[in-house]
């Protein structure tokens, strides 16, 4: 009589334990249909090209601008809450600081330094996108300004701009000319210590052939069928942005902005992508 107890007992506890465990579990379903296809991407690789087979090319540095409308997609959403979509400083955030699985690399000691020279560790990474920043509080005895120091991390939002270093080429072996990014930066506002911003700066460097896999399995919002959504790597791939040119490869080694201003600089940029494009039709008759 007293095991029948016993076994009763258990039976109950658990039962009740059984109730608890499916009363947490989610039995919503947020949205039509269960998505059953599996995120995980293979990378489609670049055709192989020979040094030799390489008739032409020009490097160039190229702004994406945030702002503009059709690069809203690399923007939104700015909430860190969402879990169908991020943008995409938070995919690269992710990678460096969670996954670790691309590397980093620093402007070096002239903070102009793209050419993947200083590679930086977690910490290093970690104290760029999470800065100290010295901020000005007024002490309401004395009325002095006391400074006081606050870890500030840098959100989406403070993403304006991402600039890209690409090689622009000409395969004669398959009479095709086609761009090969070469690395990524983020850009953020330079502020002075009063808060007045003073102009751009990238964050670091990243090697985009690396970076190719991540992106490759992050979807982007798709703005006309949200059942079709494309990936970061296809967007770049399929050049599904804009951009204005502020450098070319050239024997000064400078920028369009240390010799035109204003409208001057904008026409000098117009005129460098008019070149990159009318290059390949030159090349024809028709």
């Amino acid at each position: 009589m007293k095991k029948l107890f016993q076994l009763l007992l258990l039976l109950t506890l658990f039962l009740l334990v059984s109730l608890v465990g499916q009363s947490q579990t989610q039995t919503v379903l947020d949205g039509a249909y269960v998505p059953e296809h599996n995120p995980t991407r293979r990378v489609v690789p670049y055709p192989h090209l020979r040094q030799a087979d390489v008739m032409w090319r020009k490097r160039i540095w190229e702004i994406v601008d945030l702002r503009q409308k059709m690069n809203h997609t690399m923007y939104f959403p700015t909430e860190e809450d969402l879990a169908d979509r991020k943008s995409l400083f938070r995919v690269i955030r992710d990678a460096l600081l969670i996954e670790g699985s691309i590397s980093a690399y620093s402007l070096g000691p002239t903070q102009e330094d793209d050419e993947f020279r200083y590679q930086m560790q977690t910490a290093e990474i970690d104290s760029v996108l999470n800065p100290v920043v010295i901020r000005y509080k007024e002490d309401l005895e004395t009325g002095d300004k006391v400074e006081v120091k606050n870890v500030e991390p840098v959100k989406t939002e403070s993403i304006i701009a991402y600039k890209l270093k690409e090689d622009w080429i000409f395969d004669k072996q398959r009479s095709e000319r086609y761009v090969r990014i070469i690395g990524i930066a983020p850009v953020i506002e330079k502020t002075s210590e009063s808060g007045e911003v003073i102009g751009k700066k990238e964050l670091f460097w990243l090697y985009f052939p690396e970076c190719r896999y991540i992106f490759a399995n992050n979807d982007v919002f798709n703005m006309h069928n949200d059942a079709q959504r494309m990936t970061f790597d296809d967007l770049f791939q399929k050049r599904m942005f804009t951009a204005y040119v502020v450098k070319e490869e050239n024997v000064y080694n400078r920028g369009i902005e240390s010799y035109a201003k204003g409208i001057d600089a904008l026409l000098e940029s117009e005129r460098i992508k008019n070149d990159l494009f009318t290059m390949e039709h030159d090349l024809w008759h028709y």
